[in-house]
């Protein structure tokens, strides 16, 4: 019998079970296969192995009765939920998946593009194999590593995916796991990397029965719920849970890098932290698998420690989140200041996150009421270690109507993100839909199947955002399926006006981070920006230690129209707007500027 890669030299029907003093495993769902009981020895390592050998030479349902409970629960380490979150576990031992990728050499973070996608609303279909109809989009914009939200196993039909209980399966709402596979599959064929994100700080709220079999959580909660045990009794086998979840997305699955959320929400005072563990022995199955593989964190904490090299004392993950980028540009774009964009109201703000990664580099935080942050070692970190946007699921879905920057930003001020996102020193992520300016939104949207849990979650956001000052009336109710729905993108949008004027631009942008060395260079120290608050003028230049011409990215914030000097020869690379106007022109050594106008140049 074959040993699933879920649960590496053990058997596909062993399950870590110490809490419950009996378990027996349960085979069939009652109906098309009858059921068939078969009790489970314990070793002294807590694992239940069957005590009789198994009849599954084909597809089986099955799961486990504890003690005296009477309902089979799924596996912990299922890798397929065809019932839901609730219903039995499968398992196979047919052919595996005949992968087509097997010239496939990788994907490097380094210089790419990464587009975040949520699976269920990026197409109508709102599954994985729709979502490879729309691949050659991506090709075309310039996007290297496509990012797609959570897709293990969540309650409900539809969801963000971090309600996640399933970390091992893929939900059956998209497709289930062969469906991933083909996605995957399919994006190495047109020269695209995998990005996946995956939830180990905390499990959703329905269907978690990981407490019924042993010591998967401990006291305390974080934002979204209870906390992972990385360091008390029986951690040891939780932490194998969550490495041993890493490797199967690398292995089983072929993806290129895992996107970590939330990290700073993993409370572990163990000897060696949990990422530093998964950085470890993501590297060793890198030279195994003879490809890059990345991890990147999305973390609030502003520390590089994350994404030092174990060599000089860090954590050795890839990249992180800057979140400083995103709340930088957003007020720049919109004026907003309210919260944590509170700090970020001088246009100099935007020039020191470019300058130096972070804004927050040890400085004193409003919203937090404290210092935060620790400064980037500029000298030897390189630029595209940190990963920025200008909008992301996150930023759009948690304001309270789910509403883009498109509601507030005119044709050029979607440029000038665009500009500075694809311009800008890090590694750029894009949010789908964002390249032609789309008008859905991005709703908070659940699918919760108990009533109660429902009703929490919709009142719960209700008061949340009551207390930041919104209408309440507005807040769309995460369970109305037109929640859903009403976040699914317009794929007849990109064809024609100013959200095809916008689109150009991305894929234009795109093409030049290919072409430009200038736009790639990984050094902090190639990097010069200027801000100036009295005109509302940003400028960034970037030269490239591997030759070809510097760049200036000049951006006029201001309403009204601005002229900057330039050298004589600089060459329009792109720039906002209806080319066929002439609000954006350069004459000679005078550039001309239309109110929230920019404009890439190549310096002579």
């Amino acid at each position: 019998m074959a040993t699933p890669l879920t649960k590496p030299g053990r058997g596909p029907f062993d399950v870590w079970a110490p809490k419950p003093s009996s378990v027996s495993l349960r085979l069939g769902d009652g109906s098309t296969v009858p059921m068939t009981t078969v009790p489970m020895t314990r070793g002294s390592d807590g694992w239940w192995t069957p005590a009789e050998p198994v009849p599954a030479d084909g597809p089986v349902d099955y799961g486990y009765l504890l003690d005296e409970d009477d309902t089979p629960r799924p596996d912990p380490r299922s890798a397929q939920q065809p019932a839901g979150v609730h219903g039995l576990s499968r398992w196979s031992a047919d052919e595996p998946y005949a992968w087509g990728d097997a010239g496939w050499t990788g994907r490097q973070l380094g210089g790419s593009v990464i587009y975040e996608l949520h699976v269920g609303t990026f197409t109508p279909g709102g599954t994985l194999d729709s979502a490879i109809e729309r691949l050659d989009h991506l090709v075309e914009l310039g996007v290297d590593l496509v990012e797609p939200l959570p897709v293990n196993a969540f309650g409900g039909t539809h969801n963000w995916g971090y309600d996640g209980v399933g970390w091992f399966a893929v939900t059956e709402n998209y497709g289930g796991p062969d469906a991933y596979r083909r996605f995957v599959d399919a994006c190495h064929a047109r020269g695209l990397g995998v990005v996946q994100d995956v939830v180990y700080n905390h499990l959703g709220p329905s269907g978690n029965y990981l407490p019924m079999f042993g010591s998967y959580l401990k006291t305390g909660r974080n934002t979204w719920g209870d906390l992972l045990n990385l360091d008390e009794d029986g951690s040891a086998e939780v932490r194998r849970y969550i490495l041993d979840n890493v490797r199967m997305w690398f292995a089983e699955y072929h993806v290129d890098a895992l996107r970590l959320d939330a990290v700073h929400a993993l409370r572990d005072s163990a000897h060696r932290h949990l990422l530093e563990e998964m950085a470890i022995e993501t590297a060793a199955l890198s030279t195994t698998l003879g490809r890059p593989l990345t991890l990147i964190a999305e973390s609030d904490l502003n520390d590089p420690r994350l994404i030092t090299p174990r060599e000089a004392g860090g954590y050795g993950l890839d990249a992180q989140w800057s979140d400083d980028f995103h709340h930088a540009v957003h007020v720049a774009l919109t004026g907003e200041t309210t919260g944590y964009y509170a700090d970020f109201e001088p246009l100099s703000a935007l020039a020191k996150v470019c300058e130096r990664g972070f804004f927050h580099d040890g400085t004193y935080s409003s919203f937090r009421g404290r210092d935060h942050g620790v400064p980037v070692d500029t000298a030897h970190m390189p630029t595209w270690r940190l990963v920025v946007c200008n909008q992301n699921h996150d930023q759009i879905g948690n304001r309270a109507i789910g509403d883009r920057l498109t509601e507030h930003l005119d044709e050029h001020q979607l440029g000038c993100a665009a500009l500075l996102t694809l311009a800008g020193p890090f590694t750029p992520m894009l949010f789908q839909g964002e390249e032609w300016g789309a008008t859905t939104p991005f709703q908070f949207f659940t699918s919760h199947t108990e009533p109660e849990l429902g009703k929490a979650t919709a009142e719960g956001r209700i008061a949340e955002f009551a207390e930041m000052g919104w209408d309440p009336a507005v807040v769309p109710d995460p369970q109305d399926p037109e929640t859903f729905t009403h976040s699914k993108l317009d794929w007849a949008e990109p064809s024609s006006g100013h959200h095809a004027r916008l689109l150009a631009l991305y894929r234009l942008l795109g093409s030049l981070r290919r072409t430009e060395p200038a736009l790639t260079d990984p050094g902090f120290g190639s990097v010069t920006a200027h801000a100036d608050e009295a005109e509302r003028l940003f400028t960034l230049d970037r030269t490239s230690s591997a030759g070809g011409a510097p760049v200036r990215l000049v951006l006029n914030l201001a309403p009204l129209p601005a002229s900057v000097d330039v050298p004589d020869g600089a060459v329009v690379l792109a720039r906002t707007g209806d080319p066929a106007d002439s609000d954006v022109s350069v004459s000679g050594s005078t550039l001309s500027l239309a109110g929230h106008a920019g404009v890439l140049l190549r310096l002579p």
